[in-house]
């Protein structure tokens, strides 16, 4: 960087974090729906948690209902899935759920741009509020040096490379034989037992996030996260956009500081950029009516549509996979049993 972008970058540096800036305000339809989900998610964990405790009891009743919604948080079984299916023509009884998740995820994002970290996700929406209480508590917004922002950006899809890189190199024969591994029938209570018994590095490891993301808006989600790298990728061929009418703008520069993407709004006439979350709050923050909005050309989307496309492409989605039997995994209660009395068991490790 020449001396004059390192002036520029710490200008801006220094101008971000010294502004008392106001939390955003976000649409109520946005709100109601990140709680939908957020809700949604705590029941679907009690509901696993009882089913997982269930399977390492030595009884043998029937046991509780097991979620499919739980396999949203294995989104690489899901891309692993999705590329099996390509392969075999026949989705993957093991986890066939978070396949389908991922792929109606994909599809929201690149409809609605990368609506699913800014409307769906529960992590995004934990970052999210905690990154409003850090501007609560300290009357400023927190950004790092431009070029810092851009080196770490970066993480989160050099994260994707490799995990892409290590699926997509994988012969049909191996893929199929990881996907049917006594590991994978069982690595959604691996991971469940990953978070109920932490251990003293990953604890602290969460605590870091938790508080850097008090100081930076969204840390985990803008840096490290595979998931939000691929949807980014997606919704960048999006034809949503945030568009900005240049007539009526006057600069005042407070979509800038309230975007949670750090991303220019204020001097672009439009944000296709694939940081963009989708999510609303620098068109309803602006004091000037109609002059941000969210769609394509002149076809505004209100908030409420948005909330009401995703709502619908869901569960959509959803009921279609409930009605061609992909939603529900095959494994019987004995089969679980049997996998879950051997997990601590080599056999069961992480098929390298």
């Amino acid at each position: 960087m020449n001396s004059s972008g390192k002036k520029r970058s710490i200008t801006w540096h220094k101008r971000s974090n010294s502004l008392k800036v106001k939390t955003a305000k976000t649409s109520i339809w946005r709100l109601l729906i990140q709680s939908y989900f957020t809700v949604v998610s705590i029941v679907l964990g009690w509901q696993f948690y009882r089913f997982a405790e269930a399977a390492k009891s030595a009884s043998d009743g029937i046991l509780p209902h097991r979620p499919p919604g739980v396999e949203g948080y294995l989104p690489i079984s899901g891309l692993m899935g999705a590329l099996d299916w390509i392969y075999q023509g026949t989705l993957n009884t093991i986890h066939p759920a978070a396949t389908i998740l991922l792929l109606l995820f994909v599809i929201i994002s690149f409809i609605l741009r990368k609506s699913f970290c800014g409307w769906i996700c529960p992590v995004g929406f934990l970052s999210e509020w905690l990154g409003r209480l850090g501007v609560v508590l300290f009357k400023r917004s927190f950004r790092l040096y431009t070029w810092a922002d851009i080196l770490l950006c970066n993480i989160k899809y050099l994260i994707l490379a490799f995990f892409s890189w290590a699926i997509f190199t994988m012969s049909p024969e191996s893929l199929r034989q990881f996907i049917e591994s006594p590991y994978n029938k069982i690595s959604d209570i691996k991971m469940m037992d990953f978070f109920v018994q932490l251990s003293i590095v990953g604890g602290s490891v969460l605590i870091v996030l938790v508080i850097l993301s008090v100081f930076v808006q969204g840390f985990w989600c803008r840096y490290f996260c595979p998931y939000g790298a691929l949807l980014g990728l997606t919704s960048w061929l999006s034809p949503v956009k945030v568009r900005r009418n240049i007539d009526s703008c006057t600069d005042c520069g407070i979509c800038d500081k309230i975007c949670p993407a750090r991303l220019p709004v204020m001097s672009k006439k439009s944000i296709s950029d694939p940081e963009c979350i989708g999510c609303f709050d620098c068109v309803t923050s602006c004091p000037v009516p109609d002059t941000l909005s969210i769609g394509k050309r002149e076809n505004d989307i209100s908030s409420r549509n948005i909330a009401s496309a995703i709502i619908i492409l869901f569960f959509s989605g959803y009921i279609a996979a409930r009605s061609f039997g992909i939603w529900q995994n095959q494994l019987t209660d004995e089969e679980i049993r049997y996998h879950v009395s051997r997990m601590n068991s080599p056999e069961y490790a992480h098929p390298r």
